[in-house]
């Protein structure tokens, strides 16, 4: 049975990308392999972990639960061209700061993830309690850390934002 192959028209990190991909080639599989975009990482490739955690189409999805040929048209987001863009610093800068990277497998998802919650939220004028927090972080495992300093990492951005939009 022969392999069949797709051509892929794409945005990463906002430039254009067009590859002729395996039908089979996970999202992950393709930005790592193909564009040498390694950030991403591969765990347990059943969506679990989330270490493969990127957007598409500024939504935040298992990079290996999505076949690369689905994302034909699509903007995709790593961790390399959110990190480049800035607009993670201070979460980058938190983590650093209360040590809530150790091995680092999993801090791209981290990030990512955290990313998104505090823009939903703090766009709502809503500042995440720290049980929100760990509950939105329950689906990215950390085998190092302890969560601890993840946890106040993540919330003191929380603050520190919600501060500077003038939100209580």
């Amino acid at each position: 049975m022969g392999e069949r192959f797709f051509e892929i028209t794409l945005r990463v990190n906002g430039e254009g990308a067009r590859e002729r991909v395996e039908a089979r080639k996970t999202l992950v599989d393709f930005l790592r392999d193909d564009l040498g975009l390694t950030g991403s990482h591969v765990g347990c490739e059943q969506g679990v972990c989330g270490a493969c955690t990127v957007l598409v189409d500024d939504e935040v999805v298992r990079g290996c639960l999505v076949l690369a040929v689905q994302c034909d048209g699509a903007e995709v987001k790593t961790i390399e061209g959110i990190s480049d863009s800035g607009v993670i610093a201070d979460l980058q800068e938190a983590f650093r700061r209360r040590n809530a990277l150790q091995c680092g497998f999993c801090t791209p998802g981290m990030l990512i993830g955290a990313q998104e919650f505090l823009s939903q939220l703090l766009s709502r004028g809503a500042v995440p309690s720290r049980d929100m927090i760990r509950e939105h972080i329950a689906g990215n495992y950390c085998r190092c850390t302890g969560y601890q300093a993840i946890v106040d990492a993540i919330e003191s951005v929380a603050r520190m934002r919600a501060r500077k939009a003038g939100s209580p």
